[in-house]
């Protein structure tokens, strides 16, 4: 795990958007990771996921609380957490503030289609240049019509690690963008599903309160949470 929390980004999430907003408007490339205990658990059992979370092609920083605990148990200094949902919606402000253009690719066809809406009344001069489900067969020929496309952001949400599987392998292709998988943002952002009111934000307690609306997420988060935390335990008997 030690790995993983070398590779983190440990920076405050104010001074992160500000270097994001640099790189779209200087139209360089960036291909940002939000980790929860999850991503790094998949990426212990999956190695081309591994080498794609610990490339120096990729920018991870901590979305889940789980990794912040898990970092404070290594004694690694991490406690700057950028959320998943936060990231998205910044990106739209600064597409619509400096009429930049985006690519929406992944979820279901009608979230897709609200999320469409939402950026076409909220974000009125970003430019949305390709819609597509994450339903479709071919996806290797959506990421084509992407590079065509060349859009300044791409979001992709296909779910780790296929989001960031996909997105890596047609990274390099590109010399601009900023490339984002983003799990389920787009069901908040779209409003097809809530988000955690502002009292479980505030008190790092998403997780309860997604259990709590959605029980089958139970299962999830031991395979990934719960085995996480015992899995940083052991790392630090074996350090002591």
């Amino acid at each position: 795990m030690r790995k993983y929390f070398e590779k983190i980004l440990n920076e405050d999430e104010n001074i992160f958007f500000e270097k994001v907003k640099q790189m779209l408007q200087e139209e360089k490339k960036m291909f940002i990771i939000t980790a929860n205990p999850e991503t790094l658990m998949i990426a212990e059992k999956d190695e081309e996921f591994k080498n794609i979370v610990l490339s120096d092609e990729t920018t991870v920083v901590a979305d889940g609380i789980g990794i912040i605990k898990g970092a404070k148990m290594l004694s690694y200094p991490l406690e700057n957490r950028v959320l998943g949902v936060d990231l998205v919606c910044k990106l739209l402000e600064y597409c619509n503030e400096y009429e930049k253009s985006v690519y929406l690719f992944g979820a279901k066809e009608e979230v897709i289609q609200k999320m469409k809406q939402v950026i076409n009344s909220k974000y009125k001069k970003a430019k949305v240049v390709g819609a597509v489900n994450g339903y479709v067969e071919n996806k290797e020929e959506v990421f084509e019509n992407i590079k065509k496309e060349n859009p300044d952001i791409v979001l992709v949400a296909l779910g780790i690690p296929n989001q960031e599987k996909i997105i890596a392998k047609y990274y390099l292709d590109f010399k601009k963008g900023i490339f984002v998988g983003v799990g389920g943002s787009f069901d908040v952002i779209s409003g097809v599903k809530k988000r955690a009111p502002e009292f479980f934000i505030k008190r790092n307690l998403e997780w309860l309160y997604r259990i709590t609306t959605e029980p089958k997420r139970l299962k999830r988060f031991y395979e990934s949470n719960v085995k996480f935390i015992s899995k940083i335990k052991k790392e630090r008997r074996k350090k002591a």
